[in-house]
């Protein structure tokens, strides 16, 4: 039974809600525990909030999220990165609006307040009305405690928290091999789009370590593939597998061969690839780039899930943020290779657009049974969610980690381990 004791800053008590083979559906609608759970993980954690391409010059910004908080990511004069509170030291208006952008400095609209890229306070009307009260450097936007891993910017609340590449642990190895298809290029941000879906941001959580669902969910989109192509997709008897990588983190490999984008690429180039390596090719470039930029063109064969709220997905970032117990946005951010040829950036584009763009197959034939789960999460007065697929099965990776089939729900397993250890947390009273 949900236990709630808010007045004494204990959360919520999920324990007996999230076992190793189960979790109970409450998790999906009770408001109280979506509330516990952006004090307990989302202000506790690392969250990722940007990636530094969209952030690339002096005075560039980036509107997002920690959780429910908004924030301003921004690179300063020094070109340093930081992420401050959107939120004014005077009476509490958010002092930035837009999406990104690039500006001098944050000028609140309300009272006219004006922050430097690096949140410190600089300027307000009248100032001589605040003579002997304070001193401007004491009320800076609150800035968060910021780091970052292969272009991804993380922030947190959390001051204490360990550094991010041991949070990262196990998934620096799975991060530095998807960054491989940017094709020798920096990673680049091309551009992005976003959606809401009416359901909990855990059963998104849950879907990008979910292969099971693939050939089912998505047959409008395998058949709109080539037979090469779609043979290619027909993964779950494969050798593919989802390994734990700690920390909430696993990846879901789907395509071993492709897990290495720079590996036998001495291989033949499939037929379907022909004109785009011709088009690269009378750009001057060598074979070897040529072959790499090709093979990087469609993305990686794995999912990387980084708890709580990013996806390296395929081909693509996929972001999730809670709205509220019964609402999710997804950011989707299709990415290339800064300076790349534009023939290859613009194959990148296209495939974002088959599948996750906003006319795209996959976008809606995911939000159609997100939302399902989410209305049945309301059915009856007890119920499970069952995540204990291919737990008879599990072996052990070269590296230590447990891992199962393709199909198994060892991802989702993994996630809820870190979730019921954050939320279980003891605190001071």
């Amino acid at each position: 039974m949900t236990q709630v004791n808010l007045s004494k800053g204990q959360g919520v008590d999920v324990g007996n809600l999230v076992q190793e083979d189960k979790v109970h559906k409450d998790l999906y609608s009770d408001p109280h525990i979506f509330e516990a759970e952006m004090d307990r993980i989302f202000t506790k954690t690392w969250v990722w909030v940007a990636h530094e391409s969209e952030i690339p010059d002096v005075g560039s910004y980036k509107t997002s999220f920690v959780g429910n908080h908004p924030v301003i990511v921004s690179r300063d004069r020094k070109k340093n990165i930081h992420v401050l509170l959107n939120r004014c030291r005077h009476r509490g208006a958010t002092v930035c609006e837009k999406k990104h952008g690039t500006t001098r400095a944050f000028t609140c609209p309300y009272h006219g307040w004006g922050y430097s890229l690096d949140g410190e306070l600089r300027a307000l009307p009248k100032p001589e009305e605040y003579e002997g009260l304070f001193d401007k450097k004491d009320l800076p936007l609150q800035s968060l405690r910021t780091e970052s891993y292969r272009g991804l910017i993380f922030a947190t609340f959390n001051n204490d928290i360990e550094p991010l590449e041991d949070f990262l642990g196990g998934a620096k190895k799975w991060i530095d091999l998807f960054m491989k298809q940017s094709g020798g290029f920096p990673l680049k941000v091309l551009g992005d789009h976003r959606f809401r879906f009416e359901g909990n941001w855990k059963i998104q959580l849950e879907n990008t370590t979910d292969a099971y669902h693939f050939p089912i969910v998505h047959k409008s989109f395998i058949s709109s593939l080539d037979d090469q192509t779609s043979d290619i997709f027909d993964f779950l008897d494969g050798a593919g597998y989802v390994e734990d990588l700690g920390n909430g983190h696993s990846v879901m490999v789907m395509i071993p061969e492709l897990v290495d984008l720079e590996a036998n690429l001495d291989e033949p180039i499939p037929n379907r690839f022909k004109e785009l390596a011709e088009e690269l090719a009378k750009e001057g470039l060598s074979d070897m780039e040529v072959r790499r930029l090709v093979r990087a063109a469609t993305g990686s064969g794995f999912n990387l899930n980084l708890f709580p709220n990013l996806a390296c997905s395929m081909a693509f970032f996929r972001v999730l943020r809670p709205v509220s117990v019964n609402e999710t946005e997804i950011h989707h951010i299709a990415i290339g290779g800064e300076g790349a040829p534009a023939a290859f950036n613009q194959k990148r584009i296209r495939l974002h657009e088959h599948f996750q763009g906003p006319m795209g197959f996959g976008t809606p034939d995911d939000s159609e049974g997100w939302e399902r789960v989410q209305r049945g999460s309301v059915a009856g007065k007890d119920g499970w969610i069952l995540v204990n697929r291919g737990m008879g099965k599990l072996i052990k990776r070269e590296d230590g980690n447990v891992a199962g089939a393709v199909c198994s729900e060892t991802g989702m397993r993994a996630a809820y381990r870190k979730y019921k250890k954050m939320m279980t947390a003891n605190e001071a009273e």
